[in-house]
């Protein structure tokens, strides 16, 4: 504009203040954690060596999860409401469970979901993702519900209605799953299309799948969130790359999403307690951003 004085020094306060609130405003969802450099990655996920609970777990969730199972729990999931409390109540709620399948730690549930939720916080990442990190785990409540035993709660999870996957862990103990010597179930495919798309094939039911379809509806949280929460526990794809030959497009960005989020669900394990009642005020302000003061369960 004509007659315009520009004042460099005006000029450079409000770029710093710009840059300023870049920061505040926190890093993208898909920044490097910090938790990749700093941690010793060796001593996670050692199945081979893991105690025999473990591996008990493991060969019972193997024999178990087949189609009719999986198709059975989808149909008791819709049918009815399980509770109906708010977020920190289910945190609460939780607080006694151990995971049997879990070999890395033996904290409880909240200590887990603050480490995880403290961790991606500390590295800047948006607020959504730190409600992800502290709720990941809260569809382990189906253990005061109806489940069956931990085997149709927790574990790694895998697609069923297709072959099993060599990359899911002990492997061998899927050939005293009936679905395993089906000769539908058996193929490659099984009842799939190739590239049908993760959101119409069924993975192993549990606290993954449990706590995708509780929030997906009673959230305002994205759907890199809601991937985190589906598939978080889907290792043999996100890991070791099993199971693309059923993915699409989309599927990929949810891919990326279970990638930037498993860092912090397994490296932040630590048997350092932390302080519950000093952080409880900032993650309720946090769920309230993105949930009602109760949902359905």
């Amino acid at each position: 504009m004509p007659g315009m004085v520009i004042d460099g020094r005006a000029l450079d306060a409000v770029s710093d203040a710009i840059d300023e609130v870049n920061v505040l405003k926190g890093k993208s969802w898909d920044a490097e954690c910090q938790l990749e450099t700093t941690k010793d990655k060796t001593s996670f996920r050692q199945y081979e060596t893991a105690c025999e609970r473990v591996k008990a777990f493991y060969r019972e969730q193997h024999e178990k999860q087949t189609v009719a199972f999986n198709i059975k729990a989808r149909v008791d999931f819709k049918s009815r409401k399980r509770a109906r409390m708010g977020v920190w109540q289910a945190i609460e709620m939780l607080n006694t469970l151990v995971d049997d399948s879990d070999p890395d730690t033996e904290v409880s549930q909240i200590e887990h979901l603050l480490q995880t939720a403290e961790a991606i916080r500390r590295d800047g990442k948006p607020e959504w993702m730190q409600v992800t990190g502290l709720i990941h785990d809260l569809g382990k409540l189906l253990l005061f519900f109806d489940s069956q035993g931990q085997w149709d709660v927790v574990g790694d999870t895998f697609v069923v209605g297709c072959a099993f996957s060599d990359k899911n862990i002990y492997p061998e103990t899927f050939q005293k799953n009936p679905d395993y010597h089906d000769a539908v179930y058996s193929t490659k495919y099984g009842i799939y299309e190739p590239n049908c798309g993760l959101e119409n094939v069924m993975i192993s039911w549990g606290h993954d799948e449990y706590l995708y379809h509780v929030v997906k509806d009673q959230s305002t949280l994205p759907y890199e969130a809601l991937a985190m929460i589906r598939y978080h526990s889907f290792y043999p794809w996100h890991r070791e790359g099993a199971y693309m030959h059923l993915t699409n497009a989309k599927d990929m960005i949810a891919l990326e999403a279970a990638r930037a989020f498993n860092p912090y669900d397994l490296y932040s394990k630590s048997n350092e307690q932390c302080d519950v009642e000093k952080l409880r005020p900032y993650y309720e302000g946090l769920i309230a951003k993105f949930f009602p003061p109760e949902i359905d369960w």
